[in-house]
């Protein structure tokens, strides 16, 4: 046990005795024992069988597993883009297939969003002076005349100053109340072409030209090619991502739209993506329970030694990767050309191993699909991405003790704190 125990903290970063009094917390609650073991087993196993799917040993280096994952990734961006027409994503038209491709595998109900009405009022409060520049405006008038609102509020994000949305123009939404959200569905397009130019500098810092807009249940294109190898896969990951993660917030802003008094508030709270930002303080060893954090942002990406990631925690985001894998490997079913193999990924998130390097160095490679294709998108620069598999593992403990849908009833009920207790 003590080998399993120590193997799952190195994949983690976390310390052993951390993790082991966290799986002592949620024995005594769920009354399971030995999951540890039984989590690096069912690794161990889903390993060997994708090794040898992909005609590799155990013995294998780390540089050739990750050589394997990478040249799956592109096979099967390859079979997707063939069977959606090999489609120009610089065409709204054509990249708007895609789109389509990622609604069919993704959940389809309404939403609890900000009105369109309301929308329109923050514009003509604060005009957006960037967007009506690089348009030609002069007033907002004459903007949303002849503009699409929800391609101006897309245009927002990628072409005005983000200390100007933060403290001035996203000021105006800690005055909405429920009255001011109504249902409907989720909006998905492709950006008309206009926009390609102001967005240039968007989507070569972000690696990618798509984004969403939760409040509104916007999902944006822009309709540009980065040029990278698995481009189309990765688009779809990303679409399904997001349809996942708009759902998830909507459910939210529905919950909270109970009590008006704090509905303005924990709005501007989840848009924000607020997780804690001080420690829990230890309590007496005789009453102690098992915190978990909520970490509801991906912090690796601003910094892979945030002290939260080494806690216990348990990620939203994780889970709608998680249920954008599962949208990837249905794709056979909504285009039947697209021929089996996408199943190679299915409930690959939380899995990963060590294995050498050239120079005998233990390297851990992730087996998580969007690990795989944001490496490949960073290739030239030697990036591995490993976050995105970390933040499954924990949440994979956790269900494994608890169930998944009592860990989504925790992570709801408690987001806005930051934290729970078992």
């Amino acid at each position: 046990m003590e080998e399993k125990c120590l193997k799952l903290a190195s994949v983690l970063r976390t310390d052993r005795h951390i993790l082991e009094a966290t799986c002592h917390g949620l024995e005594k609650v769920s009354g399971k024992s030995g999951v540890m073991e039984q989590i690096i087993d069912e690794n161990d196993a889903i390993v060997r069988d994708r090794l040898d799917f992909l005609g590799l040993g155990r013995n294998v280096s780390a540089y050739d597993v990750y050589d394997a994952l990478i040249s799956k990734v592109e096979a099967d961006d390859v079979k997707i883009y063939d069977a959606l027409g090999k489609p120009k994503l610089t065409v709204p038209s054509e990249a708007q297939r895609v789109i389509n491709l990622a609604k069919s595998v993704s959940d389809h109900r309404t939403g609890f969003f900000l009105k369109l009405d309301v929308a329109r009022r923050f514009l003509h409060n604060e005009p957006p002076k960037l967007v009506m520049a690089a348009l030609g405006y002069s007033t907002v008038d004459d903007l949303l005349a002849k503009e699409d609102l929800l391609e101006v509020y897309s245009a927002l994000r990628f072409l005005e100053d983000p200390n100007w949305l933060n403290q001035i123009f996203f000021k105006q939404y800690e005055k909405l109340t429920p009255a001011d959200f109504e249902e409907r569905e989720v909006t998905a397009r492709v950006l008309g072409t206009k926009w390609v130019g102001a967005a240039a500098k968007f989507t070569k810092k972000k690696y990618h030209n798509v984004s969403h807009l939760k409040e509104l249940g916007v999902i944006f294109v822009i309709p540009v090619s980065l040029g990278f190898s698995g481009e189309t896969l990765r688009l779809v990951a990303l679409l399904c991502h997001y349809f996942n993660e708009i759902y998830f917030y909507s459910s939210l802003f529905k919950q909270f739209s109970a009590d008006e008094r704090v509905f303005a508030n924990n709005l501007v709270s989840l848009l924000r993506g607020d997780v804690l930002d001080r420690r829990l303080p230890q309590m007496l060893e005789e009453t102690r329970r098992t915190n978990f954090l909520i970490v509801q942002r991906y912090l690796a990406k601003d910094d892979e030694n945030d002290w939260r990631l080494f806690e216990p925690h348990v990620n939203p985001e994780a889970l709608h990767w998680q249920r954008a894998e599962a949208g990837i490997v249905d794709i056979p079913e909504a285009m039947p050309n697209v021929h089996d193999g996408l199943h190679f990924w299915k409930d690959l998130g939380w899995v990963g191993d060590y294995f050498k390097d050239e120079v005998g160095h233990e390297i851990l490679v992730s087996f998580n699909i969007v690990d795989t294709v944001m490496s490949l998108v960073k290739e030239r620069e030697m990036v591995k991405y490993l976050y995105h598999h970390q933040e499954a593992l924990w949440n994979k403990i956790f269900a494994s003790y608890m169930g998944e849908e009592k860990m989504i009833e925790l992570i709801k009920k408690n987001i806005i704190r930051g934290w729970f207790e078992i």
